[in-house]
């Protein structure tokens, strides 16, 4: 089976329940499905700008308890490589998205993600994206 490491905003319509994510969640089974340390980061951002911060601090907690967490140190070096190919190439992109695709290449995870623009551009990565509009 394979592994799927969840971007921030796939983990964001999971939360608000859209695009029927727990049903493709549960298809490919949970324990399938990881989150990086840089997703979790990501997340509690956006709670501490929210006025509600305490209800989606609880929010967040349950959510990543239904997950594994990935470090992002191992794919330290995959990061820097696909950080200094995109630079080379003149195409940079945020380098919290370079982070959370470098953990999918280094863990060798499907990258499930709607940001395929911008993470297509890192090499050998594996991306599929679960959001229909």
């Amino acid at each position: 089976m394979k592994g799927y490491l969840l971007d921030t905003n796939i983990c964001i319509f999971y939360m608000k329940g859209r695009y029927q994510l727990d049903e493709k969640i549960a298809k490919v089974g949970q324990n399938n499905c990881y989150i990086s340390e840089i997703t979790v980061a990501e997340l509690l951002f956006g709670a501490a700008r929210n006025a509600n911060k305490e209800k989606h601090l609880k929010q967040i907690a349950s959510f990543i308890g239904q997950f594994k967490i990935l470090p992002i140190y191992n794919a330290l070096s995959v990061f820097a490589d696909k950080k200094a190919e995109l630079y080379a190439k003149g195409q940079p992109i945020d380098d919290f998205d370079i982070l959370i695709g470098a953990t999918a290449i280094y863990h060798k995870l499907v990258m499930i993600t709607e940001n395929v623009k911008h993470l297509n551009r890192l090499s050998s990565i594996k991306i599929e994206n679960w959001i229909e509009r």
